[in-house]
């Protein structure tokens, strides 16, 4: 065993010099260590502030108002409550020609729409438009979110229909029906108003996506259920809205009550509709198939012509030596671009394989025909290829008016023969 001297000179074997260090460092860490920090107590007072600010104002709103002189404070204020006031001075002329199209396609669904959700919640027609009309107009001015819908929902309906026709008859009492619809929706206003004012938006997050997807369905079988009175053309039909009342109410009527001239127009209509929404899912299919896998040709010369076309299509066509001409049927967006350059990389690697196997001359130029589609030759198209540095790529000198021109440029001998 190794041994060492120590200062007295003794010798010491390297097993108790080894105890003695770790002994040392052991000593040593156990100076350096921390215990463990208590932060100072805080005042009740503090403690709610900080929960308070942390739960309700976790994202900060009043940042932008800190260090801020008093008019700003209040013009950020006035932004606050009317957004229109910020994103109203980037409006344009452009964005207001969106907006009116959309509008315009918006209203062709909501006036339908809006009238039978009205009819839902045991209303006239015209609560229903001014239901949808009124609140986006308001919401313009006060909203911030771009993407939310505003306006009625058949399920709130149904709920406020079934609910008030528990209390008053529409059809008796009419005004007092109308009055506790209105007094229903004021207080309901005031609940979302509450709760957007003290921020509990946070509330939803204990609602499970379970939930939320049970109650959509119990929804939807519900409003269905409630179609059957005017489906059947029942006019003696429950108010109530659970399927165990409705499916007495239908076949409780069956021998009397069922209209089946009703129910012949009704499921003509929805066969229609069904049918209609099929062959509607079928032509946007084949559309985006279109658009997202574009047709795409390989080109011959026709004899003794400076035409080319499609080598399958004209079996007479010439395939020009080192040149691969290639036609793309449809525009290049950016749902196609990447098929496009995978099918031409593929043309490229069957000439290659083709002229390997016969000994013929390499592919040297690769001509994209894209004048099929009159989109292509535009000014903006070249606009966007020039700011897309695409041109600086391939050089002005290789863009062509014709497939003529560019086999002049690059096959001038196959070109005079």
């Amino acid at each position: 065993m190794p041994r060492t001297v120590s200062n007295g000179g003794e010798e010491l074997p390297s097993d108790d010099i080894s105890s003695r260090t770790m002994s040392r460092r052991r000593t040593e860490n156990t100076h350096n260590s921390y215990k463990v920090g208590f932060p100072p107590k805080k005042g009740a007072f503090a403690e709610f502030s900080d929960g308070l600010k942390e739960t309700f104002f976790s994202d900060d709103p009043l940042r932008p108002f800190k260090d801020q002189p008093k008019s700003k404070k209040l013009w950020l204020g006035l932004q606050h409550v009317f957004p229109m006031l910020d994103w109203g001075r980037h409006y344009t002329l452009g964005k207001f020609k969106g907006d009116l199209i959309a509008g315009l396609t918006i209203a062709s669904l909501c006036i339908p729409q809006d009238i039978g959700y009205a009819k839902l919640a045991g209303l006239l027609p015209a609560y229903g438009l001014y239901s949808s009309f009124v609140p986006p107009l308001i919401y313009a001015l006060m909203g911030s979110s771009r993407d939310i819908a505003i306006g009625p929902v058949a399920v709130v309906s149904l709920l406020l229909g079934t609910l008030l026709q528990e209390e008053i008859d529409p059809v008796k009492n009419p005004y007092e029906y109308t009055s506790l619809a209105f007094t229903a929706t004021f207080f309901a206003g005031l609940t979302q108003f509450a709760l957007g004012f003290f921020r509990l938006g946070f509330i939803i997050e204990f609602l499970s996506h379970a939930a939320i997807v049970g109650f959509m369905a119990g929804a939807a079988i519900t409003i269905a259920l409630q179609q059957l009175k005017g489906f059947l053309g029942i006019k003696v039909f429950t108010k109530k809205s659970d399927i165990i009342s409705v499916m007495k109410s239908v076949w409780g009527n069956v021998h009397h009550g069922w209209n089946w001239q009703t129910i012949l127009i009704a499921a003509s209509f929805l066969a229609f509709l069904l049918a209609v929404k099929y062959i509607v899912a079928i032509s946007l299919g084949k559309i985006l198939l279109q658009v997202t896998r574009p047709r795409t040709a390989l080109l011959g010369n026709l004899p003794r012509t400076t035409i080319y076309r499609n080598v399958e299509q004209y079996t007479e066509a010439t395939k020009v030596p080192g040149v691969l001409i290639v036609r793309v049927d449809s525009a290049i967006y950016f749902t196609n671009s990447n098929y496009v350059k995978e099918r031409i990389l593929r043309w490229l690697r069957d000439e290659e394989e083709q002229q390997e196997d016969q000994k013929l001359s390499k592919t040297e130029f690769l001509i994209v025909e894209l004048s099929p589609d009159p989109r292509q030759s535009r000014p903006i198209v070249i606009q966007k290829l020039r700011a897309a540095k695409f041109t600086d790529l391939i050089g002005d000198d290789k863009i062509f008016l014709s497939v003529g021109e560019a086999v002049k440029a690059f096959a001038p001998k196959h070109e005079n023969a």
